[in-house]
């Protein structure tokens, strides 16, 4: 035994082989933007909690809230919100027991994209 030839393999070989699958991407789209929500919340929280303190800290947390970075976590959550209610929608129509083909969860899953970014321009614009 001690003098078996060790055979080079890979270490993953179903990385080579595998395909991203749209399905897979957007549950982990779903998973990311639901953790992602928590960055948007505490932000608005930030501002609440200082809005409730003292003019000093509502100043600080206002700036940075209406900030480019502030603007980015809001519409970043607006589209997280969108997208995550979308793919909760998809998943009722799953929990039917229907939309299991590949075809239609394919199309669900550009559906959850697509309509998610519409629906956060069209909030866009009807808030500005």
């Amino acid at each position: 035994m001690a003098n078996a030839k060790r055979v080079e393999r890979p270490l993953s070989p179903h990385l080579q082989i595998y395909r991203p699958q749209l399905t897979s991407m957007t549950s982990i789209l779903t998973r990311i933007t639901g953790n992602g929500l928590i960055v948007g919340t505490m932000l608005a929280v930030w501002w609440l909690l200082a809005a409730a303190t003292s003019p000093d800290a509502f100043a600080t947390a206002n700036a940075v809230a209406t900030s480019w970075f502030g603007d980015l976590v809001f519409t970043a959550s607006l589209w997280a919100i969108w997208y995550h209610y979308l793919a909760g929608l998809r998943h009722l129509y799953w929990d039917s027991g229907k939309g299991f083909d590949i075809s239609t969860a394919e199309k669900l899953g550009w559906a959850c994209i697509i309509g998610s970014v519409v629906l956060t321009i069209i909030t866009i614009i009807l808030v500005q």
